[in-house]
């Protein structure tokens, strides 16, 4: 997926939007930007105008567009694989397949971690939080899958390696 198709895909899921939305104000109150009345409303057009706003009984997002853009742009048809769970490579949703969320979690692990190192829980967690906001459920989810396990001290850990079949 293109940098621009990951945008698309991040704007066309709910929660993304409400935060980077959220980012956008915080913003322009920090910067001190108000649009008055004729500009806004001129605004207001070019956002409709961009398919990005629709007026039905006032102004309202039309948050369609990214999806259908992404749609249009080959970029949002059938996603495969792990990809159907990740938007912009971080984890939108775990798959309630258990085979699935297994195969995404050891796509996580391979891509985070190396064979034979150890980890304080910190070290894990900040290597987490490059797939998700939650890092202690996906530390969780990848000790239960035997794929991450606390070192016999218990003060760090280890990836778990192929047919080692963890503790």
């Amino acid at each position: 997926m293109n940098s621009w198709q990951q945008v698309l895909a991040a704007l066309a899921n709910e929660k993304l939007r409400i935060v980077f939305a959220e980012l956008v104000l915080e913003d322009a109150r920090r910067r001190g930007i108000v649009v008055p009345g004729a500009k806004r409303a001129k605004a207001l057009d070019q956002l409709a105008a961009a398919g990005l706003a629709v007026r039905e009984d006032g102004w309202s997002l039309n948050p369609s567009i990214f999806r259908a853009l992404l749609e249009a742009s080959g970029g949002a048809g059938r996603r495969e694989g792990i990809e159907r769970f990740l938007v912009a490579g971080r984890i939108d949703q775990y798959p309630a397949n258990k085979r699935q969320r297994n195969e995404l979690l050891r796509w996580i692990a391979g891509k985070a971690f190396t064979p034979g190192e150890e980890l304080s829980e910190k070290e894990v967690n900040e290597r987490l939080e490059r797939y998700t906001s939650d890092s202690v459920t996906l530390r969780r989810y990848l000790v239960d899958a035997e794929l991450l396990e606390r070192t016999r001290t218990g003060s760090a850990y280890s990836p778990v390696t192929e047919g080692s079949g963890g503790s």
